[in-house]
């Protein structure tokens, strides 16, 4: 069985990107497409399905909305194309 946490090509970018745009205190990427296989925008391979957990002063004073728009914004590219389906949990510190 595969780690789910192991990084492919789309999670790294994903990481890399939220890490540029937001500093993060805690940030876990989590490629969930093994639990969407045989699905609608499952790919072959995986690397479609995420889940992100993030903890940034950059969301303080921020709707909930407004800080997943920001990130839809950072990955729009991922969005775009590969990523069919992101899940988030997005905090400011001490929330």
């Amino acid at each position: 069985m595969s780690d789910p946490l192991a990084e492919g090509g789309v999670a790294r970018a994903i990481r890399l990107k939220l890490e540029a745009a937001f500093a993060p205190e805690h940030l876990v990427v989590v490629d969930e497409s093994r639990l969407h296989a045989g699905h609608a925008g499952a790919r072959e391979g995986g690397e479609s399905h995420f889940r992100v957990e993030i903890v940034s002063s950059a969301f303080a004073g921020l709707t909930r909305l407004d800080r997943q728009r920001r990130i839809n914004d950072a990955l729009a590219e991922e969005l775009a194309g590969p990523v069919h389906a992101l899940s988030l949990s997005a905090r400011a510190p001490g929330e």
